[in-house]
């Protein structure tokens, strides 16, 4: 089993990241001039700065505004965080139901060439897709998908996978079998 390396964001994720903090970026830019406008138009206004309804209504977007700004990052710094948690337990999963079909190969004695075929089998691949990717006969599949299914005490895809599932659930396999 390879040792799995830290989560990071995956592609897509990092790069909405990335483009939802150049929009805060964007939105502090308007901030700051909205503020500075403020200031200015309340210099400019003198004493009337209390009885202007348009300085108070630009005021209110502008805090709408920075308050936006506020509440978006910590959100951001949350789901980046959740996204690289969820990657870390998908990345413990994967690496616990390559050990838990590991297991199952070694306990059947599998050969390196059964071993790969039935990779290719968990995965899903058809006979022909096998064959093509290991370079070899379709009958040679078949010849390793038969010494597998013996191996396994099962008789087709299906029953091996249904096997295989009921491992990584923690079922027991003898529960399985009608007892008669």
């Amino acid at each position: 089993m390879q040792p799995t390396r830290p989560a990071a964001l995956s592609a897509p994720v990092a790069k909405n990241a990335l483009g939802i903090v150049a929009l805060i970026g964007l939105q502090a830019l308007c901030a700051v001039v909205f503020v500075g406008d403020l200031i200015a138009d309340a210099i400019a206004d003198g004493g009337k700065v209390f009885t202007d309804v348009h300085l108070w209504v630009e005021a209110a977007a502008t805090l709408t505004l920075i308050a936006a700004i506020a509440i978006e990052i910590p959100v951001l710094r949350r789901l980046m965080a959740r996204e690289v948690r969820l990657r870390q337990s998908l990345n413990m999963a994967k690496a616990a139901v390559e050990e838990v079909i590991a297991a199952h190969f070694e306990t059947w004695a599998l050969s390196p060439s059964e071993r790969d075929v039935a990779h290719f089998l968990v995965r899903g691949m058809s006979i022909a897709e096998t064959a093509q990717l290991r370079g070899s006969a379709e009958g040679t599949v078949k010849a390793h998908l038969n010494a597998i299914y013996r191996k396994s005490g099962t008789r087709n895809r299906a029953e091996l996978m249904s096997l295989l599932i009921d491992a990584m659930m923690g079922a027991d396999a003898e529960a399985r079998e009608p007892k008669g």
